[in-house]
């Protein structure tokens, strides 16, 4: 349910599932953290990166020092990189010559060996999609995945890019808001990020946007300010899976990753400016289905 004033009320549905789940089948907890903990590796240098998955997704967050570098190797996958400090500053080598970008950003880095230098101190985001074993077997909640979700459609990979693969970089402060759009969507063959707007104070409580979703988990990646989660589980048959209704409260960094089918809406706390980052996989048909709302949807063809 929508406020009328969302650019979303007039959405259909977001995937036509192939094969609806029991209505008995139990309907997976929502996980929150925030990047203050223990994390899932250091580096040499003493740079910490917390990671953590979806079904289909997952998330390293990295605070780099100035130097520190993070790796893949030649078989990586397609992944994407997110910066969103005013003052990020990241090199980034992969196929072709190195790029050295600055500010609030988000990357596409190509399939294969890839390499990222922090310039200064600097937090990194890498959104994967699952085929990244190496990193999701290191996640802080691997253990909820050891069997897959039945509630959450398989990974689909979409198809390769018109253009080939490349490093592609987007400078978010280029891109102006324009009535009837939803924030700055990007989608590759596996991903879809939505980096929403900032907004300046709390959210309009009598403007919140109550939803679910079929069969897709999203995850929502607070970059800036304080926010409360709202997630209400539905009834099944079997009251045992009953839970109360959740109203979490979560600062900047941090994570929550929302099953299908709990019904969510999350609203902006923090007094200054508040900035969400909602991650989904694989990319979503609705969304898709907008004229103009995927900023690159003509380097990534539709499935």
């Amino acid at each position: 349910m929508f406020d009328k004033s969302d650019p979303r009320a007039g959405l259909g549905r977001a995937t036509t599932p192939t094969k609806a789940p029991d209505s008995g089948t139990p309907i997976a907890a929502a996980y929150y953290t925030e990047f203050d903990g223990e994390p899932s590796l250091v580096s040499p240098l003493g740079s910490p990166t917390w990671i953590v998955r979806g079904q289909n997704f997952l998330v390293a967050y990295s605070r780099l020092s100035a130097g520190d570098e993070l790796r893949r190797p030649e078989a990586q996958d397609e992944y994407i990189v997110i910066l969103h400090e005013d003052d990020a500053m990241v090199t980034i080598e992969s196929s072709g010559a190195p790029a050295t970008i600055k500010g609030q950003i988000l990357a596409v880095v190509p399939p294969g060996k890839s390499v990222i230098r922090a310039e200064q101190p600097t937090d990194v985001v890498r959104v994967f999609d699952i085929r990244t074993g190496d990193l999701a077997a290191q996640a802080a909640n691997a253990a909820d995945y050891l069997e897959d979700h039945p509630r959450v459609a398989p990974l689909e990979i979409w198809p390769e890019p018109a253009d080939g693969d490349k490093l592609r970089v987007y400078p978010l402060d280029e891109i102006a808001p324009e009535p009837g759009r939803f924030g700055r969507i990007f989608r590759t063959r596996t991903l879809m990020v939505n980096y929403m707007y900032p907004s300046e104070g709390p959210r309009d409580i009598s403007k919140l946007s109550p939803h679910h979703h079929d069969d897709f988990e999203q995850g929502s990646l607070a970059v800036r300010g304080e926010f409360v989660h709202h997630i209400r589980t539905p009834w099944t048959p079997d009251m045992n899976q009953w839970r109360d209704d959740e109203h979490t409260s979560v600062g900047s960094p941090s994570l929550a990753i929302i099953p299908p089918p709990t019904v969510h809406t999350t609203g902006a706390t923090g007094t200054g400016t508040n900035i969400l980052i909602d991650i989904f996989s694989p990319p979503r048909e609705d969304f898709s289905d907008q004229p103009g709302w995927v900023l690159n949807a003509h380097e990534y063809p539709r499935l």
